[in-house]
């Protein structure tokens, strides 16, 4: 049985599960995600959605869609940020800093070309994404 870990909103009003270990781990500098987080970049995790659940506070689970690609999940009654649902590529993104007990290993960098902050950490840095993720795949210098 794969081992399950709770979080929740910055409130505790959404509670969420994920059951598993992320398909893979990065960091994300488009200006969308820069924006939304608040911060030059945004740590990613991408599950799969049958390892995502919401166990408590459905009803207080917001939504905002800047675009078809993203649709941005957040606790309405604090704010916090919870999720991001990408339906085009069928995967959730989970924000790990409201899931204690999981450490984010980020494996390369996506949209590096946006970046307002370098880090240079030696992981790849991609121009945009790589192609197993629709992305051109070109990767560019720290």
């Amino acid at each position: 049985m794969s081992e399950k870990h709770t979080g929740s909103c910055f409130c505790g009003a959404v509670m969420i599960e994920v059951t598993g270990e992320p398909e893979v781990m990065g960091y994300c500098h488009c200006a969308d995600c820069s924006s939304w987080a608040g911060a030059p970049i945004n740590a990613f995790s991408v599950w799969s959605p049958d390892a995502v659940k919401i166990t408590a506070g459905e009803d207080k689970l917001g939504s905002f869609a800047k675009t078809k690609a993203s649709h941005r999940k957040f606790c309405t009654q604090c704010g916090g940020h919870v999720m991001s649902e990408h339906p085009e590529m069928g995967v959730i993104d989970v924000y790990l800093n409201i899931v204690p007990g999981i450490a984010h290993k980020g494996a390369f960098h996506v949209y590096y070309s946006e970046k307002t902050m370098a880090v240079p950490d030696g992981l790849p840095k991609f121009k945009d994404l790589p192609v197993e993720f629709g992305g051109s795949g070109e990767t560019i210098k720290e």
